[in-house]
């Protein structure tokens, strides 16, 4: 008699074990919603939903990539409709400098003018040392130098930048000047003040020439995968770099790219960069200013006719250069457009791939809470049982 309550016990404890494992799942299952604790429960449907997994937190950072790199955008937007307002609000530039071509406006006017312009100047600067969070949304792939600097008249911009794998700034001083030959025609010159990339006893033609190192900063991308385009071909990826002198000149970093020899960028009517700032924004109101301060206010250098002739020539100049602008502001636009419609669609994929999950690994409710209740009266069952068997008899203690 004792023999056979030795195995009873044995296989109640056995079989009471396996109910209470039973009951633990079921307890597990309602409250994860999963159907399956591990791979060798359904090896199939468990690894499918490790795919599904990988998939969805791939499509989470993504989409909280791209909330942060809009955000970038935008500032730059605003960079790029600011200086476009510069040119075109009223008051503005081409308001000023309408305003000076009158014969009308003579001496203390014209120095107003003069003062207003300038501010104008410093006001596109400030623009483009605009920041986002901690860095610099016009600095390409320096994110921590303030790219550009005005001197106090308005004549050089220095431009500061820490190349990828340089750990000192190289700083340009572009000074725009007026032609001792050509009186009336402005134009911008560049020099290398201080870097690793400058070389100031030989500059011309070298790849430390300022111009190579304006075309190698325009040239910086920085294309990131946000479910938009093939990693495979970083060129449908998106470019989120808009480098302030590409936002002046209207030159892309693709453009700079495609039309650079030897380091250095022509267009293919043989304009370089500096050219192209010379037409930009802060060119043609500083041509205008330096117009102004020498043919309008100096009584040994008055010339009407010539500042007539200059400020004419400027305000054709602003034309083209409010084209260069609205065109890298509408790109601005397009790229924030076109995230907002990668970040739904993310959104959607996101949604399917957890319908996707809960069809492979989901459990059903329905069935989980009757699974748990046929588990709990097992359960309760197997212990009801158990007190009974272990009821102490006198046959328990007879040899």
């Amino acid at each position: 008699m004792r023999v056979t309550n030795s195995m009873m016990y044995r296989n109640f404890t056995s079989s009471t074990n396996t109910v209470h494992s039973r009951l633990n799942k079921s307890f597990n299952k309602i409250s994860t919603g999963a159907a399956y604790e591990s791979a060798a429960d359904s090896p199939i449907s468990y690894y499918q939903g490790k795919k599904i997994d990988n998939q969805f937190l791939d499509v989470k950072s993504k989409a909280a990539l791209i909330k942060d790199v809009q955000n970038r955008i935008y500032q730059q937007e605003l960079g790029a409709r600011d200086i476009q307002q510069v040119l075109t609000r009223e008051g503005g530039a081409r308001t000023i400098v309408m305003r000076a071509r009158t014969g009308t406006t003579t001496g203390t006017a014209l120095d107003t003018l003069s003062a207003d312009l300038l501010q104008m100047q410093h006001e596109i600067v400030n623009s483009l040392n605009v920041q986002y969070q901690d860095f610099y949304v016009y600095g390409g792939n320096d994110l921590a130098t303030p790219p550009f600097s005005l001197s106090a008249d308005g004549t050089t911009l220095t431009f500061s930048h820490i190349f990828p794998g340089e750990e000192e700034a190289t700083v340009i001083e572009m000074t725009l000047e007026e032609s001792p030959t050509n009186p009336g025609q402005y134009a911008y010159s560049a020099k290398g003040v201080s870097g690793p990339g400058i070389n100031t006893t030989s500059l011309t033609g070298l790849p430390n020439d300022p111009e190579a190192l304006l075309t190698k900063a325009m040239s910086e991308q920085g294309r990131i995968d946000i479910g938009y385009g093939t990693i495979r071909d970083q060129d449908t990826l998106l470019d989120t770099f808009t480098g302030g002198l590409n936002l002046l000149t209207g030159i892309s970093s693709d453009a700079v790219k495609a039309s650079t020899t030897n380091g250095v960028y022509s267009d293919k009517d043989g304009k370089g960069i500096l050219d192209y700032l010379n037409n930009s924004a802060l060119g043609v109101i500083g041509q205008a200013k330096q117009a102004i301060d020498k043919y309008g206010t100096d009584d040994a250098t008055k010339d009407a006719a010539k500042l007539d002739e200059i400020l004419g020539r400027v305000l054709g100049e602003m034309t083209m250069t409010e084209h260069h602008i609205s065109t890298v502001y509408s790109d601005l636009g397009n790229k924030y457009k076109l995230m907002e419609t990668t970040y739904d669609s993310l959104n959607k994929l996101s949604d399917n791939l957890k319908e996707q999950y809960t069809d492979i690994m989901g459990a059903d409710a329905y069935e989980s809470i009757i699974d748990m209740w046929e588990n709990q009266y097992s359960y309760s069952a197997s212990l009801k049982l158990g007190a009974q068997l272990m009821s102490s008899s006198l046959f328990d203690f007879m040899r």
